[in-house]
């Protein structure tokens, strides 16, 4: 089993970094392979294409997802909101049912509001959202201020672990005959008549 890992920082070792770090040492120790792919830093580079066809390559091998972001303005970063605007449009089908969590790092505040937009994009494709034991987040304004922040850890800690069960849970049902629930077309309502 895989997960995906999207740093949607501009900063390919920053604390958004270092936080999906743990997440993936969490899950290497419960036998689950992640990759951490750094999308902040080229996004808007031109590169925005090739980034989401090379993000969607890699879903269609991963059984999760996990998309890390720093708040910026109190919101995640422009950078992994046009990945992931682009990313949900045009890939929804290799989305649907595979676990997904969100993590955000700062320095000081936005985490819940940040959080708040990521988990959506999981919901609309119908992706099952793993939690921790508190909101997913970690503060500090450095990769160490990261690791210094003890509940940060944790949570980051306890995510994978979450994670690693949730996939090992479909693993099982798949075995034992669960049959995933079948797509339904989308139905799309105007609130004016």
């Amino acid at each position: 089993m895989k997960v995906l890992m999207l740093n949607g920082s501009r900063r390919d070792n920053g604390c958004t970094f270092t936080a999906l770090g743990i997440v993936a040492s969490s899950l290497e120790a419960e036998g689950i392979e992640s990759e951490i792919l750094n999308v902040g830093k080229d996004a808007f580079g031109g590169k925005l294409d090739e980034i989401v066809e090379e993000v969607h390559e890699k879903m269609k091998a991963s059984d999760a997802l996990v998309v890390g972001s720093p708040v910026y303005f109190a919101g995640p970063s422009a950078e992994i909101q046009a990945v992931l605007d682009r990313l949900f449009m045009t890939a929804e089908a290799d989305l649907r049912l595979k676990p997904a969590a969100a993590i955000c790092c700062a320095r000081r505040a936005g985490t819940s509001a940040s959080l708040d937009v990521l988990n959506k994009y999981f919901t609309y494709a119908e992706m099952p959202v793993v939690s921790s034991r508190y909101w997913n987040m970690a503060h500090g304004f450095t990769p160490a201020d990261v690791l210094a922040d003890e509940e940060g850890v944790q949570i980051m800690r306890v995510l994978g672990r979450n994670m690693a069960w949730v996939l090992k849970c479909i693993e099982a049902g798949k075995k034992s005959g669960v049959v995933l629930p079948a797509a339904e077309k989308k139905i799309f309502t105007n609130f004016i008549r």
